[in-house]
């Protein structure tokens, strides 16, 4: 595409690493032509690699033509017009709230333009209507630590790093799910910029449609600029992580068993399993992350965890902001996840456990990496869950079609090595399917898959259902008519691709 001659004295003030792509140039200038003008930086500056640098898993660092950081809900809709209006074929662009998720291509881009939300990231408590303003470029500790003063919480990220936006419209699993539902039930309110440049509110009377499908839907309408989330009186927690010898894995798949099967009888309880090789210690060790949401020490329902004998741990009084610090996982590495759910069934676990200890195996006969991990990690999915969710105005994961109690399996392997790339990413996805084909072949596969979790290779959206899936299409092109969230912005997860 030529650019205009009111775009062309712009030309010459960018640096020449945008020059690639004569098409990304005019995106770039395009924007520079707004008042966003001074919000708009290049490769060869210093904010710009503190963008590119801070996504969570370096293979995920992709490097735009520009990125354009906005401060408000006006400017990404100025953004988002003026990027619309330069034409579909020509500035594609990525959408980038914390930048968590593991693969390419999810939240950023090449030879494109990313819109970074990290400067909207303030939290506002909001005491006479029980509710927190969060704008979607803030990271949980942050919330947390803000909220702390005031007594109160909000059911959020367990990883103090992770970020608001894209945990929240893609369901959001908290330590409080089981007492509230998850995190987007807990949504009250979004503010939304759309394709057209509108900004609008989604809510129970107020496009409720649209309200409905954001939460779990993805970014598959438009940008949300602001979250309303309902708060929870906060007084503590008790928690940490106890630490036990791998030898110990029969006795914690029984109590795992066991722990969702009745965790109805005390939804203030939550548990994490973490099996985890390092190769800089050599260990494979079993790591629980043990959290009751109120403070009381060592409750019924951790009995069966606390009756393991452990080698550590760190059970403490404490408050959401330092417990999330705890779960924060080490950065600077090149990631991979890959998830399934399945029944609660202890020989999905044992298999699960199985393929882990295996493919560590595999790993140290072949891996070039220096320091390299891999975990397994395992997570109630009861439907006590979702049985929150019709009280708080309805979501699309689709899980209120099961009436039994899953688990969540998590693949999550970490590398220095670009060399290892293709090994770790076989590795988790291999260990995947054959969970995945296991657990069919009893019985106990489930085709729900965690969109905060997945793989590029996997289909979150197809597993909420079809009705489900035909709702978020309806919804995607009333909001969207002219399909830009589904072209124009090709990262995450999109309805189009099922459909």
């Amino acid at each position: 595409m030529k650019a205009s001659t009111a775009l062309a004295p712009l030309l010459g003030l960018l640096p020449k690493a945008t020059y690639g792509s004569n098409t990304t140039t005019t995106c770039c200038s395009a924007l520079q032509a707004t008042s966003l003008r001074d919000l708009v930086i290049f490769p060869s500056s210093i904010a710009y690699n503190e963008s590119v640098t801070s996504y969570f898993a370096v293979n995920a660092q992709l490097r735009p033509s520009c990125i354009v950081q906005p401060h408000s809900a006006e400017e990404v809709s100025l953004a988002v017009s003026t990027l619309v209006k330069a034409g579909a074929s020509q500035c594609k662009f990525a959408v980038r709230s914390g930048g968590h998720t593991t693969w390419a291509g999810a939240a950023d881009i090449e030879q494109g333009i990313t819109i970074d939300l990290s400067m909207m990231n303030s939290t506002t408590y909001h005491a006479d209507k029980g509710m927190a303003s969060i704008l979607p470029g803030a990271r949980w500790q942050s919330v947390y630590k803000a909220l702390d003063a005031y007594g109160v919480t909000v059911p959020g990220g367990r990883g103090g790093p992770v970020g608001v936006g894209g945990f929240l419209i893609g369901g959001g699993n908290t330590f409080y799910t089981a007492r509230v539902g998850f995190a987007c039930d807990n949504i009250e309110n979004f503010e939304v910029v759309l394709a057209s440049g509108a900004i609008v509110n989604a809510n129970r009377t107020s496009n409720p449609d649209l309200y409905k499908a954001l939460k779990g839907g993805s970014i598959n309408f438009g940008i949300v600029t602001k979250y309303d989330l309902k708060t929870i009186s906060h007084d503590g927690l008790w928690g940490g992580l106890v630490v036990y010898d791998n030898s110990t894995t029969e006795q914690q798949i029984s109590a795992a068993v066991n722990f969702v099967d009745n965790i109805h009888n005390d939804p203030y309880a939550s548990w994490i399993g973490m099996w985890e090789y390092n190769s800089t210690t050599g260990q494979n060790i079993i790591a629980d992350a043990l959290e009751y949401t109120k403070p009381v020490a060592y409750p019924a329902p951790f009995s069966e965890f606390v009756g393991i004998e452990n080698t550590t741990d760190t059970m403490r009084f404490a408050t959401i902001y330092n417990l999330t610090q705890e779960l924060v996982q080490a950065t600077g590495y090149r990631d991979i996840f890959t998830t399934g759910t399945y029944r609660n069934d202890a020989k999905v676990l044992r298999k699960a456990i199985e393929l882990h200890n295996n493919n560590i195996e595999k790993a140290k006969a072949a891996a070039k990496s220096v320091s390299w991990a891999m975990d397994t990690i395992i997570q109630p999915w009861p439907k006590l869950f979702w049985e929150h969710t019709v009280v708080n105005g309805g979501n699309v994961l689709g899980l209120d079609r099961f009436d039994e109690n899953l688990v969540q399996v998590l693949y999550d392997y970490s590398w220095d090595d670009e060399q290892d790339d293709a090994l770790f990413t076989h590795l988790g996805r291999t260990a995947l399917n054959e969970l995945d084909e296991y657990a069919k072949s009893i019985g106990s596969d489930n085709e729900y898959i965690y969109l905060n979790y997945a793989d590029k290779s996997q289909s979150p959206l197809k597993g909420y259902g079809e009705e489900n899936v035909q709702f978020i299409s309806r919804v995607a092109k009333q909001y969207d008519p002219h399909g830009i969230f589904q072209t124009q912005v090709p990262g995450g997860f999109k309805i189009s691709e099922v459909v």
